[in-house]
């Protein structure tokens, strides 16, 4: 019984990594990769427009490395005025390595959702609030934002791009190596997966598997997509997953 990680590098190798020191057969199998996002010119303007108590967002780890990246190049340093947000513990973790400010973030599920539940975010009209993300995904954080009164600015730090495989010659290979368990940390990857196995195979072979997602979101559309075992882990990190495969 093998477990086949979708997750992006680094943090796929990391699981594949301690999943095998535990004993485990697995692989990695990296469905996107990241690059430059196509708004980071304007990122020192976004932060330097931030006045005290307006709001800054980061919606992922990936978010932050690029955003500071771009700022050490620039030598801007991180505003002290903004009041910090972060969709999750090791974004948090993240930012505030790179901030050295207090960083809040929901201590639930690491979900739009759930972030928008902090009390710090129901009387904002007025504020200015900064998202820094990846290009695409869902639009819930800035629409609730501006329904609340908020004037969003959203910086796109980073792009998803779709890595390039021979679907059938992927299969074979997994199905051989006994791959029985998926791990699939986004909607978007989810589908990437079921579109790149040729049908044969994906009745045969992949939706036959166990697949462990990260939110009740993901395992709707999974049920969608036609997977029964699905199994919802308690937030994205590498160390929920591994309690959730242990």
């Amino acid at each position: 019984m093998s477990i086949l990680v979708t997750r992006p590098s680094p943090q796929g190798e990391m699981l594949v990594s301690r999943l095998r020191e535990l004993g485990r057969e697995a692989w990695s199998f990296p469905l996107i990769e990241f690059s430059p996002g196509r708004e980071l010119a304007n990122l020192a303007d976004n932060l330097t427009a931030l006045k005290e108590h307006d709001l800054l967002f980061a919606l992922s780890q990936h978010a932050v490395e690029f955003a500071h990246s771009q700022l050490q190049q620039q030598s801007v340093a991180w505003p002290k005025v903004p009041d910090y947000f972060a969709i999750g513990r090791t974004t948090a973790l993240t930012l505030h390595k790179v901030s050295g400010q207090e960083i809040r973030y929901p201590l639930d599920r690491e979900i739009s959702e759930v972030l928008l539940q902090l009390p710090e975010l129901q009387t904002i009209a007025g504020k200015n609030a900064l998202i820094l993300r990846g290009n695409g995904g869902r639009e819930l954080l800035s629409e609730t934002l501006r329904s609340r009164g908020a004037n969003v600015t959203i910086c796109e730090c980073y792009q998803r791009n779709n890595r390039h495989y021979d679907g059938a010659e992927e299969a074979m290979r997994w199905q051989s190596r006994g791959v029985t368990q998926l791990v699939i940390t986004s909607g978007e990857m989810l589908q990437q997966l079921w579109s790149l196995i040729p049908q044969w195979y994906r009745e045969s072979w992949l939706l036959q598997c166990e697949v462990l997602v990260v939110s009740e979101r993901l395992a709707v559309q999974a049920r969608e997509l036609g997977w029964r075992n699905i199994r919802v882990a308690d937030s994205a990190d590498n160390d929920a997953l591994l309690r959730a495969l242990q």
